[in-house]
């Protein structure tokens, strides 16, 4: 049996904005549900994110431990940023969080995985990249401010993130759900078989 997600949108009868943040929103609207009642939802509106999952050729996976105040931890994650401008190529997106995050550059590019981080209470989507070729990147390294002045960088086996993560020992999102996807990939058919770098992404459509 094949299941799919599919895009689906309810009758929204009323919709309103109580909060505007610096990078997302609050958004409320009162949807109509089968029954016919109306129910009001509140969640967060997220303009979408990418992250990439670094992979040198000895398989060590890229990662960077940041401070993240909502959790009050220190996390190791995979370089991620936001997409800032609407309608932003993922990949030209991927491609300045690596060079900001870990002044490295990949020369094969693939899309890993696709997810909806929180759907129950906020619209962020998340594509995850698979980058191959690593090379340090040329130029002056990018200048980071606030959290991002404290960050760690390290390679990490492949297995050693996979037993952290199945151990409960790392609990970024993005980091979780790309080390599974790609340990996945590369017991299946391969990462050859993953799709394209630039493949359509409903969620946060773009031109190439």
């Amino acid at each position: 049996m094949t299941i799919k997600d599919t895009a689906e949108e309810w009758q929204v009868t009323a919709t309103q904005t109580p909060f505007v943040g610096n990078k997302t929103s609050v958004r409320t609207d009162d949807v109509v549900m089968p029954d016919g009642s109306v129910v009001r939802r509140d969640y967060q509106a997220h303009p979408g994110s990418v992250a990439v999952l670094a992979l040198d050729g000895e398989g060590n996976v890229l990662v960077i431990r940041q401070y993240r105040h909502p959790v009050r931890h220190k996390l190791w994650e995979i370089p991620a940023g936001l997409l800032d401008v609407p309608g932003e190529n993922p990949l030209h997106a991927a491609q300045r969080e690596l060079y900001e995050e870990a002044h490295v550059k990949a020369g094969d590019w693939r899309v890993l995985t696709d997810v909806y981080t929180s759907p129950g209470g906020c619209d962020e989507a998340v594509r995850v990249f698979l980058a191959r070729d690593l090379a340090e990147a040329e130029g002056e390294r990018f200048e980071v401010f606030e959290e991002e002045a404290d960050m760690e960088l390290t390679r990490v086996p492949l297995d050693e993130l996979v037993r952290g993560v199945l151990a409960g020992e790392l609990h970024n999102n993005c980091l979780v759900v790309g080390v599974l996807s790609l340990y996945a990939a590369l017991n299946g058919d391969g990462v050859d078989a993953l799709r394209p770098a630039e493949a359509p992404w409903p969620a946060r459509p773009f031109e190439a």
